[in-house]
């Protein structure tokens, strides 16, 4: 999401303190009452965040579902539809339950607490901050749509260790990877009382927005933060029974494609969504988010030109899923432009990570979660910094301590220097919690079936059905 940052940011040269001082200097901004709120609300913005909210649910089922589904093995295949829709069941009861209120209430810079814990206050009549003053969504509408991120992003992690894990097993580890990592990481990263309620509460932001992370969409709290995990995984659970010795080819790229063309379309949600207004900043990210894709596919295709001497539909696929993950943290602040040179820039570097990388150091990442997922939000994360620069056509950051909020002066390096510490932080959270998680489980009721569950294939042994009858 857009957390462009207040003035308190590490890197960009002021403290929350000096932002406060700046903020009586520029004199009072007064909070909205409920009722004025409700007169606040733009029924073309409520109707953008709805619409955008079923973008990204579509994103998870079934283009996450298809997209994973086509790369595994025919035997394996119901399974991890399976996988991919319990998890977002799951997720969305997790989210309404204690998700929300853990990410998106006040009170610490590390997570938020309980007191909208079952949802307890948001009503109809109850309204979210969006990044404007005096601009505002029903509180719902920003609940469901950031539930959808919550859903897809452990359903991501699956694919790093997809034909040899239990399903039960997936199942808590969803739950308690959520409460640990997730909500925490969400709150944060994009937590913050709103520009209107500045005044009140200078202080009231998560510890990466106080930094100055920025972080439109979620590249480190959706895909380095699954990246890592999902890498962790595979290695806890260990290869594929055959790994390195048997081909394993996907069984339909048809269904793969389909479902990287459904990615494509729902990612518009995922990223201009994140704008939370129906706005020029809402249609900026949405054009950086096709122009960037469509660089990076073109740039894989080259690639495997040029070493393989043809392009693959696998590659175009997955050249476009990591335009995608590139371009989410930056897609609001970047121009068209330079997201074009984001997407031509990340291809390559995947691609060295899922062929040479992962080769080199035998790690079973089965579906490349962390090639490219946790490579590419690294790539995005960073380079972020650079086209976020107003000199190269970025939007900058805002200072929302003066009325109204305005653009800050810019400061690349100090801005680089941000991004890879929130970078360094989520892996080593998520890394470090999902280790444990796994190590527990998998030494108690244990992650992965049988030899011979798996040889047979977990469509039939975890769950008594085939996704094909013939």
């Amino acid at each position: 999401m857009i957390r462009k940052m207040i003035s308190g940011v590490a890197g960009l040269g002021l403290t929350l303190g000096a932002a406060s001082a700046a903020f009586a200097q520029a004199g009072p901004i007064k909070a909205p009452t409920a009722e004025q709120m409700a007169t606040m609300v733009n029924k073309g913005d409520t109707t953008w965040m709805l619409l955008s909210s079923t973008l990204v649910l579509l994103m998870s089922i079934p283009a996450l579902a298809l997209f994973y589904g086509g790369l595994v093995r025919t035997k394996n295949m119901l399974s991890v539809l399976m996988q991919v829709f319990m998890i977002v069941s799951v997720a969305a009861l997790v989210w309404v339950s204690w998700g929300y209120s853990i990410a998106f209430t006040g009170g610490s810079p590390y997570f938020g607490g309980l007191s909208k814990a079952f949802l307890a206050g948001v009503s109809a009549s109850t309204y979210a901050a969006t990044f404007s003053n005096n601009v505002y969504i029903p509180e719902y509408a920003y609940v469901i749509f950031q539930m959808t991120f919550a859903c897809i992003t452990p359903a991501l992690i699956v694919g790093a260790f997809a034909e040899r894990v239990k399903f039960t097993p997936l199942m808590i580890f969803t739950v308690l990877w959520l409460t640990l990592v997730y909500f925490p990481m969400a709150h944060m990263v994009w937590y913050f009382a709103g520009p209107d309620f500045l005044s009140d509460n200078t202080a009231d932001a998560g510890l990466l927005y106080g930094w100055g992370a920025l972080d439109f969409a979620g590249g480190t709290v959706v895909h380095i933060n699954a990246g890592i995990a999902g890498l962790v995984g595979c290695l806890i659970i260990g290869p594929r029974l055959g790994h390195g010795k048997e081909a394993t080819p996907p069984h339909s790229l048809t269904m793969t494609m389909i479902g990287a063309s459904l990615l494509w379309v729902g990612w518009f949600g995922f990223n201009a969504g994140s704008n939370l207004e129906a706005n020029g900043l809402a249609a900026l990210a949405f054009i950086n988010t096709f122009v960037a894709t469509a660089a990076a596919a073109v740039s894989w295709s080259i690639v495997e030109q040029i070493k393989h001497g043809k392009p693959s539909m696998l590659g175009a696929a997955s050249g476009a899923v990591a335009g995608l993950v590139a371009i989410t943290p930056a897609s609001g602040f970047a121009a068209p432009m330079t997201s074009i040179v984001l997407g031509l820039v990340v291809s390559p570097i995947c691609f060295i990570f899922v062929s040479t990388v992962k080769n080199a150091l035998k790690y079973d990442d089965t579906l490349d979660v962390f090639g490219v997922h946790c490579i590419g939000g690294i790539v995005g994360a960073i380079g972020t910094a650079i086209v976020a620069d107003p000199s190269l056509g970025g939007q900058g950051w805002v200072d929302y301590t003066v009325f109204p909020a305005k653009a800050g002066t810019y400061d690349m390096l100090g801005q680089l220097k941000t991004q890879i510490e929130a970078v360094v932080l989520t892996l080593v959270l998520s890394g470090g919690v999902s280790a444990i998680l796994f190590f527990v489980l998998d030494k108690t009721i244990g992650l992965r079936p049988t030899e011979e569950a798996e040889r047979e294939g977990l469509d039939i042994t975890e769950h008594g059905e085939r996704a094909y009858n013939y």
